[in-house]
C-alpha cells in the first residue's frame, strides 16, 4: 500500500469525524461511526479539548518509602479527556490489569498522574523515582507503555511497548507482573509483542491527535499528583 497525500487526508477526515459529535470526541472515549456526523472544521480552534482539567487542588505525589511499591505514572489526559486507548481498550480496565499483575507478584501498586511531560520514557522514569522500590511503569493515554528503573537514563528503560494498537489487557497484566519481578530481583522473561509494519501508517493520524490532546493537559507547575482512577 502506498501512503499518498490523499490517503492521509482520508484517514484524517475519518478520525476527525469520529472525534466530533455534539461536543464529544473519540479521544474522550466516544467512538462513533464515520458516517454519523459530517467532517468537522478545525478552523479557528486552538485546542482539541477546549477545557483543561485543574489539578492544583490534588495532593502532590510524594516519593514512596515502601520497598514493595511500584508506581504507575499515567498520562495527563488519562481517564479524563481520554478514556480509551488507541485500539479502544477502556483505560479503567487497562489500569486494573496492570495493578492486578503487580499484586499477583506480591507487590503494591500506586498510581500517580504525570503532568510535566507527555513523553512515555520520561513519565516512566519519573514514576520510578517516586517509587519506594525504584521501579515504575509509565503509560500514555493512547496505551504506549514503559517499565523503568530510577537510576537509568530516560531512554535506557527496562522494557518498552511501543505499538499500542497491538496491546491487549493480558499484555498489560504481564507488564504489571514483570515490573513486580524487577522489584524482587527475579529473572524476567521479556513479554512477547506482536509486530505489524503497517501499524504506524494505519494509526499515525489518530496517535498524533491523541498525543496532542494529552500534551494540552500538561501542568508543569503541578508536576505529578496522586491518582487512583479519580
Amino acid at each position: 500500500m502506498q501512503i499518498s497525500e490523499e490517503l492521509v487526508r482520508q484517514i484524517t477526515n475519518a478520525v476527525l469525524s469520529q472525534m466530533s459529535h455534539t461536543g464529544s470526541s473519540s479521544v474522550s472515549g466516544d467512538v462513533l461511526p464515520a458516517s454519523s456526523s459530517p467532517v468537522p472544521s478545525m478552523s479557528g480552534r486552538a485546542r482539541i479539548n477546549e477545557e483543561k482539567t485543574d489539578y492544583s487542588g490534588y495532593p502532590r505525589a510524594q516519593k514512596g518509602t515502601d520497598p514493595k511499591e511500584v508506581v504507575i505514572g499515567v498520562g495527563a489526559a488519562f481517564q479524563r479527556e481520554i478514556k480509551r486507548t488507541i485500539c479502544d481498550i477502556p483505560l479503567d480496565e487497562l489500569l486494573r490489569n496492570v495493578k492486578a499483575g503487580i499484586e499477583e507478584e506480591g507487590m503494591i501498586p500506586r498510581v500517580v498522574k504525570i503532568l510535566d511531560t507527555s513523553d512515555v520514557c520520561f513519565m516512566a522514569l519519573e514514576a520510578a523515582k517516586l517509587s519506594g522500590s525504584g521501579i515504575g511503569v509509565g503509560i500514555q493515554s493512547k496505551g504506549t507503555t514503559v517499565i523503568h528503573q530510577k537510576d537509568l537514563y530516560p531512554l535506557s528503560n527496562l522494557e518498552l511497548f511501543p505499538q499500542a494498537p497491538l496491546m491487549t489487557l493480558e499484555t498489560y497484566r504481564q507488564i504489571g507482573q514483570n515490573a513486580a519481578k524487577y522489584v524482587k530481583g527475579e529473572q524476567v522473561v521479556p513479554i512477547p509483542c506482536t509486530n505489524d509494519p503497517m501499524c504506524r501508517p494505519k494509526y499515525q493520524v489518530k496517535a498524533a491527535l491523541m498525543h496532542i490532546a494529552e500534551t494540552e493537559q500538561l501542568d508543569p507547575e503541578v508536576g505529578a499528583v496522586e491518582w487512583e482512577g479519580r
